[in-house]
């Protein structure tokens, strides 16, 4: 179970499964279309001591069922912006997957604005927000919208074939796909001081090398790009070379003795 604070108002934004409130930064972890906080169970497990994880779990989906989903990356910076204030305490690092990353960047933008330290923002699996297609798989029927995910290969097989799960998680899904296909940066917004670390996957069909390099663009600090073997979501392979490679960029590095 995540940690009950006395942050009331961001429990259900903010997951903590392994509470870290001595440490002294903080990896915000935000999700692909489609996914959930508990997706980053692992990295919580993974992380040495001196990050401490929350995950973000977006509006309209699990024990957030009841609520609207939000349907753009603007608006929900916006408001993920005012959960984390509580938290500010410690330096923010801010790690995202896809939609997570154009939501990362969006974040950190605002943060800065505010005087809220950003010590950098991994962009995991996502073009840069300077760099647009044409993109209308939200439109689609739900037969399309799940040969999408099955050709993706993020979502579990048997979800995909259960009728009463598609009913809860394509509403989501879909308002999500809405979200990252509509993204546009906003001029004047476009650009952190913060150090961006990207990461892609070498056959990811969402990602090219020259959109991955264009997140250079974004930032006043430093710039740096690893590339994986695989596809959108290869960082499900290679969960032990990422996690170290994010510790070492938010500089906890030397606690992660323990992953290989």
């Amino acid at each position: 179970m995540y940690e009950s604070t006395a942050r009331d108002r961001s429990n259900l934004w903010i997951r903590r499964f392994q509470p870290a409130p001595a440490a002294p930064s903080q990896l915000v972890c935000l999700s692909h279309a489609g996914g959930s906080a508990g997706y980053f169970l692992p990295v919580a497990r993974a992380m040495p001591t001196s990050v401490d994880v929350l995950a973000v779990q977006y509006p309209g989906r699990q024990d957030r069922s009841g609520e609207p989903c939000v349907e753009d990356v603007h608006e929900l910076a916006d408001l993920l912006v005012r959960e984390l204030e509580p938290w500010a305490d410690r330096p923010f690092t801010l790690f995202g997957h896809s939609l997570g990353a154009s939501l990362a960047f969006e974040t950190a933008v605002r943060l800065e604005r505010a005087g809220i330290e950003v010590r950098g923002v991994v962009a995991s699996g996502r073009r840069a927000p300077s760099r647009h297609r044409e993109e209308r798989v939200h439109l689609l029927d739900d037969r399309a919208l799940i040969r999408d995910l099955e050709r993706l290969s993020g979502t579990d097989p048997k979800m995909l074939r259960d009728p009463e799960i598609l009913a809860m998680i394509l509403p989501y899904i879909r308002s999500d796909y809405k979200a990252a296909e509509l993204y546009r940066s906003r001029p004047g917004a476009d650009s952190v001081q913060a150090p961006i670390l990207v990461l892609t996957g070498d056959a990811d069909p969402h990602v090219t090398d020259p959109e991955a390099a264009a997140w250079s663009e974004h930032t006043s600090g430093d710039f740096s790009r690893r590339v994986f073997p695989g596809g959108h979501f290869f960082l499900n392979d290679h969960a032990l070379a990422i996690i170290p490679t994010i510790a070492e960029f938010i500089g906890a590095n030397r606690e992660l003795a323990g992953v290989r």
